[in-house]
């Protein structure tokens, strides 16, 4: 197998950022541009640096969105004061996050070693990318959603969650199952995007912290084998081409073009199965 070296995690760094919020599976093309690169996809380097990189996409959702974040921390602030009398709707979007939250959790735990399993099968890929393509051009056929946080509702958000849980199965988008589910449940695009972004960070945060407390558990030689230098330059490239796709991505939610891209994960899905089939 192929070591990570700086060119190797700048390829899986620029795929990671400009597909992990376009709706066609960043972790479905990590898989495909390991195999390509003769990458162990389990081992502790690559298994690190998929959590580096994830933070660091992370962080770009928190500076495209920063202006957001802080006037949304500023009301939520002002909400938890007792002296507060307005409607806490900072308040009901945390819980409604929150309750999202535990079926993805609940959802990854329990079929963890499926879904680690999953991503060493190009079937599953596969199969993943052809039905978030099916999922997304259906979703291209809905009228347009004027669903509010007012008329949210937990199981609305339950729904989502367990739509994000799902979409652990490589080539299923994370961010096209939970948008998409937003919107058939009738909530409006840019919300469902924003609900999109704002649930996803616990699940990364609690997946980063699980793989640095495994990989800080190695044995020494193990850990002083790891390429830090790629590893920081893949992140990097990552955060910057991760902002670039979000503020794309955001633009075509609101102009309703997600369904385009059920063309591009039907064929690379039909691809990777024709391939897989052949060879």
């Amino acid at each position: 197998m192929t070591e990570l070296d700086f060119l190797n995690a700048c390829v899986l760094g620029l795929v990671q950022g400009l597909t992990e919020f376009q709706p066609v599976s960043s972790s479905g093309h990590l898989v495909l541009t390991q195999k390509a690169l003769s990458l162990e996809s389990h081992s502790p380097t690559l298994l690190l640096f998929d959590i580096t990189t994830h933070v660091a996409t992370l962080i770009a959702v928190a500076v495209v969105f920063r202006a957001s974040i802080f006037q949304y921390t500023q009301r939520l602030i002002r909400e938890l004061s007792p002296s507060f009398t307005g409607k806490r709707t900072a308040c009901t979007v945390a819980t409604l996050a929150a309750v999202a939250c535990i079926p993805t959790a609940a959802i990854g735990f329990t079929f963890r070693g499926a879904f680690e399993r999953a991503f060493d099968s190009m079937p599953a890929n596969a199969i993943g990318l052809l039905v978030t393509g099916s999922f997304l051009h259906c979703i291209g056929r809905l009228p347009r959603p004027r669903r509010g946080w007012r008329r949210f509702g937990w199981w609305r958000a339950v729904a989502i969650g367990v739509a994000q849980g799902c979409a652990i199965l490589p080539g299923v988008s994370r961010s096209g199952s939970t948008i998409c589910t937003g919107i058939l449940l009738g909530i409006k695009r840019r919300w469902a995007a924003e609900f999109s972004f704002l649930i996803a960070v616990p699940p990364i945060v609690g997946a980063g912290l699980i793989q640095w407390r495994e990989t800080l558990e190695l044995p020494a030689e193990q850990l002083d084998r790891i390429p830090w230098g790629p590893i920081i330059v893949g992140s990097v490239v990552a955060f910057l081409s991760g902002a670039y796709a979000l503020r794309i991505l955001l633009r075509l939610v609101v102009r309703d073009k997600l369904h385009h891209f059920s063309y591009y994960c039907w064929t690379l899905g039909l691809a990777v199965l024709a391939i897989t089939l052949l060879g």
